[in-house]
C-alpha cells in the first residue's frame, strides 16, 4: 500500500479563472477538493511541495492528507493535474476526497527487478517495456506503491504478461478481456543487423563466383569448339 502523505494548503476565498490567476501571481498554486456528496473546496499549494510530489512516479495513485489552514484534514488522491505548455509549471491540481471504502481506479507504476538474473538480458536482449504503468481498481486504502515485474529466467523472445504478476488481495486490472503483455526481451539490434549484413555478404559472394564459372564454361566451349573445327 502507498504511504499517505501530507501538504499543507491555504484556504482560497473564491473560485474562476480571475482568482486563479491571482494565486499564480502570488506564487501559489490553485487547487480544488471535491467529491463525497460534499461542498468543493478551494485551495492554494506551495509550488515546491507541488513539483517535489509531481516529480516522483505514482503521483496519481499517491494519498495525501491535505491539511488546510482553519479547515479541516482532507484525505484525497489526484485526479487531474495541469502543467504549463511552455514551462511545464503546475497551473492547477482537481483532489478526489476518499475514505478507505472509496473505490479507485489508479495508474500504479511498474517497477522491474533481476534484469541480472535474466540469460535473455545477459545474451545482449534489450528489454522492450510495453507499459510502465498498469492501470488497476481497488480500494483507496489498498493502493499499491508499485508492480513489482520480475524479469529472472526471461530468455529473448519471451514476456511477462499480467497473468504472471502478483497482485495484492483486492486489486484487480482494469483490462479483463486479455492476457495483456507488460514486457517481452527483445533480440539485440546490433546482432540482427550483423546477421542482415552477413546474409547480404553471402550472397554478394556468391554471385561473384558464379561469373568466373560462367566465364570458365564459356572459355571451355570455346575451346571445345575451336578444337572440332580444327579437326574437321
Amino acid at each position: 500500500m502507498s504511504d499517505t502523505l501530507d501538504l499543507s494548503a491555504e484556504p482560497k476565498e473564491r473560485g474562476g479563472k480571475g482568482a486563479a490567476r491571482a494565486a499564480r501571481r502570488s506564487g501559489r498554486v490553485p487547487a480544488v477538493i471535491y467529491g463525497a456528496k460534499k461542498d468543493p473546496v478551494m485551495i492554494t499549494l506551495d509550488p515546491l511541495d507541488v513539483r517535489r510530489e509531481i516529480n516522483k512516479a505514482g503521483f496519481f495513485a499517491t494519498l495525501f492528507d491535505i491539511n488546510v489552514t482553519g479547515g479541516k484534514k482532507e484525505r484525497v488522491l489526484a485526479r487531474d493535474l495541469q502543467l504549463h505548455p511552455v514551462t511545464d509549471s503546475p497551473l492547477h491540481i482537481d483532489f478526489l476526497r476518499v475514505s478507505a471504502a472509496t473505490e479507485v481506479t489508479v495508474q500504479v507504476p511498474c517497477n522491474f527487478i533481476n534484469d541480472e538474473e535474466s540469460p535473455g538480458l545477459k545474451r545482449g536482449g534489450v528489454l522492450n517495456v510495453v507499459r510502465y504503468e498498469i492501470e488497476l481498481s481497488c480500494r483507496a486504502d489498498a493502493i499499491p506503491q508499485e508492480i513489482v515485474i520480475d524479469l529472472a529466467g526471461l530468455d529473448i523472445g519471451e514476456g511477462v504478461h499480467i497473468s504472471m504478476v502478483s497482485l495484492p488481495d483486492g486489486v484487480t486490472p482494469t483490462i479483463t478481456d486479455r492476457d495483456f503483455t507488460i514486457a517481452t526481451i527483445a533480440a539485440p539490434t546490433v546482432v540482427q543487423e550483423e546477421d542482415a549484413a552477413e546474409g547480404e555478404e553471402a550472397a554478394a559472394e556468391g554471385e561473384e563466383g558464379a561469373a568466373p564459372e560462367d566465364g570458365a564454361e564459356g572459355e571451355a566451349e570455346a575451346a571445345e569448339s575451336s578444337s572440332e573445327e580444327s579437326d574437321s
